[in-house]
């Protein structure tokens, strides 16, 4: 969906290894690096004033570690809790694509199906495959491309009112053509899913996800509020007070954004995607596989998911946002590793930054080589700006570089700025043979990228420094 106070942002409580089904106690993340995810966290809360976060972390394809940090509640304070439910939003999609995929597992559909197949009325977008619809590739219009709730979005509607009003507009494109995100397609989407299994969409998701999955939080959140013991949505105009958000009516969130659920409870569905719990093989490559245009350019969206190939790194993530929420899920497959982080405040982009800071601290920490390399990178930068580097770590080609001169430059430029107070691994990947890392190097003033290649064996090849 439309994908202050320092104190009071302190983490109340709880640095809490959340231990249940999927997670076992030797998962743990070591002390340190729980330490540096709260850190992270603390950071983005204090820096964007969002009242809290809830994160849930998979790491070796084991549900790690829980926490929540800031206030579920500002008036009266509430602390958050790993136990609290936070609306998801658009990550929903991502379960609504299961479904389908369980359904076609069953013979009772194909996603290749022409979605006219299934209902009536669908106008123009009567011969728009199931599969575009998930993939958003229809050519259906979107009822909500704003980041705020229009005023009909505050009254209830049937998922069968919004077809029939946005459904019957024309294509924005012919199917296949483009990629434009639709919540409409969804919505079609679901109706579809329930047309074909004579059960509604929750209920499908009930009985065939998350009750194998102990995914015993999941809550529809299209049909009623959140309970008083869960968090509490708010919003915020321009830089003012943040504000309790006002919920959407009934049926306009459905299958597009219907659900809320704990942190943990979506590091399970998680953790199921990178072990294959759920789905069989067929469907798990549909759920996760890019979807190509008529001409064969790639969408980078597969069903319900982003697809990507992040640093050498195969990311499936997602979004969600919905009024008082938003949400980001991540999940590196190969890397066996997933971060949920889920926000009490819409159209904020603190849940997107955690899990963006959290995935660097755990790509690094899942790899020895990158951590040691770290440390080493570390230790050059601070030579360089003394204007020293030892030749025996440099090849022939960086022996060639670095020049009385060169080194006279580095420490010129770099001694002034003093200990780096971060030196962080932004990203690495391989390129003519050369193991490449970029570092990001923070001072109180500036910060400066550090690009460093090196030869299998070790020998630096490269190791250069500008602003960033």
């Amino acid at each position: 969906m439309p994908p202050h106070n320092r104190r009071a942002l302190l983490p109340l409580l709880l640095t809490g290894l959340m231990l249940g089904p999927g997670a076992r106690g030797q998962e743990a993340l070591a002390p340190a690096l729980r330490a540096r995810i709260d850190t992270a966290a603390h950071a983005v809360l204090t820096r964007t004033g969002v009242p809290s976060a809830s994160i849930a972390i998979v790491r070796r394809g084991e549900l790690a570690y829980a926490n929540a940090y800031g206030f579920a509640q500002l008036a009266p304070k509430r602390p958050a809790l790993p136990a609290m439910r936070y609306a998801i939003g658009s990550i929903s999609k991502e379960f609504t694509a299961a479904a389908i995929l369980l359904l076609q597992e069953r013979g009772a559909l194909s996603i290749d199906d022409p979605g006219g197949k299934w209902l009536e009325n669908l106008g123009p977008a009567a011969g728009a495959s199931v599969r575009s619809l998930l993939s958003h590739t229809a050519g259906i219009r979107d009822f909500w491309p704003q980041d705020y709730d229009p005023p009909d979005m505050l009254k209830p509607v049937s998922p069968q009112q919004i077809v029939a009003r946005w459904a019957n507009q024309p294509l924005d494109f012919p199917t296949g053509t483009a990629w434009q995100y639709s919540n409409t397609g969804y919505t079609v989407a679901g109706l579809i899913a329930e047309r074909a299994a004579h059960q509604g969409l929750f209920a499908q998701l009930r009985e065939r996800i998350f009750a194998p999955l102990h995914m015993d939080s999941a809550y529809d959140f299209d049909a009623a509020p959140l309970p008083a013991q869960d968090a509490t949505g708010y919003t915020r105009d321009a830089l003012g007070p943040p504000r309790v958000a006002a919920k959407e009516g009934r049926g306009w969130l459905f299958a597009a954004g219907e659900l809320a659920m704990t942190a943990s409870d979506l590091a399970r569905w998680d953790i199921a995607v990178i072990g294959r719990g759920v789905l069989n093989e067929a469907s798990q490559r549909e759920l996760s596989r890019e979807v190509q245009l008529a001409n064969g350019a790639g969408t980078q969206y597969a069903l319900g998911l982003h697809v990507e190939l992040q640093s050498g790194h195969r990311l499936l993530s997602h979004g969600g946002e919905v009024g008082g929420f938003t949400a980001q899920n991540l999940i590196y497959p190969e890397d066996r590793i997933a971060i949920v982080v889920l926000t009490n405040q819409d159209a904020a982009h603190a849940a997107e930054e955690i899990a963006e800071d959290l995935a660097k601290l755990l790509l690094v920490a899942d790899s020895p080589k990158d951590a040691a390399a770290v440390a080493a990178a570390e230790q050059l930068f601070l030579g360089l700006q003394r204007g020293q580097i030892d030749p025996a770590l440099l090849s022939a080609n960086a022996r060639s570089y670095f020049t009385p001169e060169a080194l006279g430059d580095f420490r010129r430029s770099l001694r002034a700025l003093g200990k780096p107070s971060a030196f962080k691994l932004q990203r690495s990947n391989l390129r003519g043979g050369l193991i490449t890392r970029v570092y990001e190097v923070t001072f109180a003033r500036t910060t400066l990228l550090a690009v460093v290649r090196s030869e299998p064996g070790g020998l630096l090849e490269q190791y250069t420094v500008s602003p960033k």
